[in-house]
């Protein structure tokens, strides 16, 4: 297999081609509606993508902002390209290595699915030919480039979309690796050193969404294929793998079907209907009781290979389902999970019956109230099962959280690309340049080095900081003359545990440096011990109150009053048995015990310490050896 990314970072300037601030804001002060068509690009050829997109014919809701303006709703000429964010481009450009043009023409980009107002995105070509060195091997980077962010979708209604203009213009970053990556785990690597590099420039913005990386990935035998808007960097390797295991299934059932010398019937779809009971259970009963149609199309040979291996996860009949997805149904009915809810065993014989199939032939269900969508549905299905005969496709998919991805739509290509007409270029000089390579960022590997041996923790403590984007923030707060194995633990366990708690249904807290200094110092005076720190996040990550008042919220101030050489006896005493069974070999489950009573009040080691005492008192009161026997 091979890979390649483009990681796309957004910049902490003003916007790309207006005044506004590249911020998000809750604040709507005006609702507009849009409808968009696809046109011709530079040769008046129309873009696949594009006319995918437009044959959907959806309306699109946008809502401008306190942070948007007349440029973003296309009602205002783009002003002049931000030279701010130009030259932390440029500043790329030059740490990786790469070429810069001698000038740079802003270019629009045809798409249409509704994330821009104008129905194209502007991007410009800043540099090329660069490369950058991760783990020993060099990748090659193809092309740096700036461009404007998207809108933000926010909702959506019966044919409509609903978007919101803030974060349309906030200007990008786009990365472009050549395809030399290999493995997901290496596809990984490098997203993480690339965006290492792009916050060492300290002109990035920070925070969920700001970075966002797009999988091209194709296996041995297979095609390009995309997945794009990849925001979790834990995700890429799972999502890289993963679809490669797609292109292997799909490149098996290739294979077969061609042994099998399968065929897609080329008749209108059956509508089978009247072979099927409208009281049924399903899809198929509530379609057929409120009015609306079944159609049946043949896939001869395909028997057994839409299902596939339930185990893998991957199977061809989920790739009929998301080619019809786009068109407005929720899916299809296909032979291999026939019998199922609406559908029993006599039906599926007499629709068999009905398209003439034999053992080796399968059959695909579309159900809709409305014929038109059902015959389109069947027109993706057959179009997709054409295609599975023949090759793996190129196409564009969308990243799902289960690590997964589903398809969206076709490979967009050269065809979208036009001049814009309304910025003028500007040209690069060396002058410029010169200036510029003075200034470059400290490379994420030197700047993992250094860290290691000037504060003397583990080099994979320091790499899983850098990941997290905290690596600035930990040498700040050893500045201030804390620990650093305590700044290490409260920014590697402490802060990622409580933001994977309010993840899943909480409020997403910002600490600042200074609570987050005050919180340490109270530690390092013994108000409460570090294994306190989460629950006093937790408490502070809902406001109103300092650390002091967290503390005692929490329940971990007062812990040294607690007498932990009686806390130890006491649960010594009540668990005689399982030392006159264990001896001292039940040291674990007592700390269990002795951290459940005092966690986040003492010191782990304090508390150890105790234990040991009283172990050592109870086996001299009772003599018991330390295998438990007496």
């Amino acid at each position: 297999m091979k890979a390649g990314l483009e990681v796309h970072q957004q910049l902490a300037t003003s916007k790309l081609f207006c005044a506004c601030p590249s911020e998000l804001s809750e604040t709507v002060v005006a609702t507009t509606t849009r409808n968009l068509r696809a046109t011709g690009g530079e040769d008046r050829a129309v873009d696949a993508a594009a006319a995918f997109q437009a044959a959907r014919g959806l309306t699109y809701r946008y809502e401008s902002t306190s942070t948007s303006c007349l440029v973003e709703l296309d009602e205002e000429p783009p002003h002049a390209l931000n030279r701010d964010a130009l030259e932390v481009a440029l500043t790329m450009a030059l740490a990786l290595k790469a070429r810069p043009v001698d000038e740079v023409e802003v270019m629009r980009k045809i798409v249409v699915d509704g994330s821009n107002t104008a129905g194209f995105q502007r991007t410009v070509l800043v540099a090329s030919d660069g490369s950058l060195e991760v783990a020993g091997k060099q990748v090659s980077i193809q092309t740096v480039c700036l461009e404007e962010d998207a809108a933000r979708k926010v909702g959506e209604g019966t044919g409509e979309l609903h978007y919101r203009l803030d974060r349309l213009g906030i200007p990008l970053i786009e990365i472009a690796t050549g395809p030399e990556i290999r493995s997901g785990e290496e596809a990984r690597a490098v997203a993480e050193e690339i965006g290492a590099l792009l916050r060492a420039t300290g002109r990035v913005r920070r925070g969920i969404g700001t970075i966002r990386e797009d999988l091209n990935v194709s296996a041995d035998g297979g095609a390009r294929v995309e997945i794009k808007g990849v925001q979790e960097l834990r995700l890429i390797a799972q999502y890289v793998d993963g679809e490669v295991r797609r292109q292997e299934m799909l490149l098996r059932a290739r294979e077969e079907l061609s042994r099998r010398h399968a065929s897609v019937d080329e008749d209108p779809p059956v509508d089978v209907s009247a072979l099927l009971r409208p009281s049924g259970r399903g899809i198929v009963g509530e379609v057929l009781s409120s009015g609306g149609v079944v159609l049946a199309l043949a896939l001869r040979g395909f028997a057994g290979l839409l299902k596939g291996n339930q185990a893998e996860g991957d199977r061809l009949g989920r790739e009929l389902a998301d080619y019809v997805r786009p068109a407005g149904l929720g899916g299809i009915l296909h032979s291999d999970e026939l019998p199922g809810p609406g559908v029993g065993p006599e039906e599926v014989v007499h629709v068999r019956e009905r398209l003439s199939l034999t053992e080796q032939d399968a059959f695909v269900l579309v159900a809709a109230r409305d014929a038109a969508k059902a015959t389109e549905g069947l027109r993706r299905v057959r179009e997709r099962a054409r295609r599975a005969i023949e090759e793996v496709p190129t196409e564009t998919r969308d990243p799902l959280p289960d690590g997964r991805s589903r398809y969206s739509r076709p490979l967009p290509g050269r065809d979208r690309m036009y001049p814009e007409t309304d910025i003028p270029p500007i040209g690069i000089d060396g002058e410029w340049l010169s200036r510029l390579s003075t200034t470059l960022p400290e490379f994420p590997r030197v700047a993992r080095q250094r860290v290691a041996d000037t504060y003397r923790i583990n080099l994979e403590v320091v790499r899983e900081l850098q990941a997290s984007g905290e690596l600035e923030r930990f040498e700040r707060l050893t500045a201030k003359a804390h620990a650093a194995p305590l700044v290490a633990r409260l920014l590697t366990r402490d802060l990622p545990s409580l933001q994977r708690a309010e993840g899943a249904g909480g409020t997403e807290a910002d600490f600042s440096d200074d609570q987050l200094h005050e919180m340490m110092l109270a530690v390092e005076r013994g108000d409460f011990a570090k294994e306190g720190m989460a629950k006093v996040l937790e408490v502070l990550a809902h406001g109103g109150c300092d650390v002091a008042e967290a503390a005692v919220r929490s329940g971990v101030r007062g812990g040294s009053e607690v007498d932990l050489d009686r806390l130890a006896d006491e649960v010594v005493r009540a668990n005689e048995s399982l030392l006159r069974e264990r001896g001292r070999e039940a040291f674990s489950p007592l700390m269990g015990d002795m951290m459940t009573k005092v966690r986040g009040r003492r010191d782990g080691k304090a508390v150890a310490d105790a234990l040991r005492r009283a172990l050592n008192r109870y086996v001299a009161a009772t003599g018991t050896d330390a295998t438990g026997s007496r």
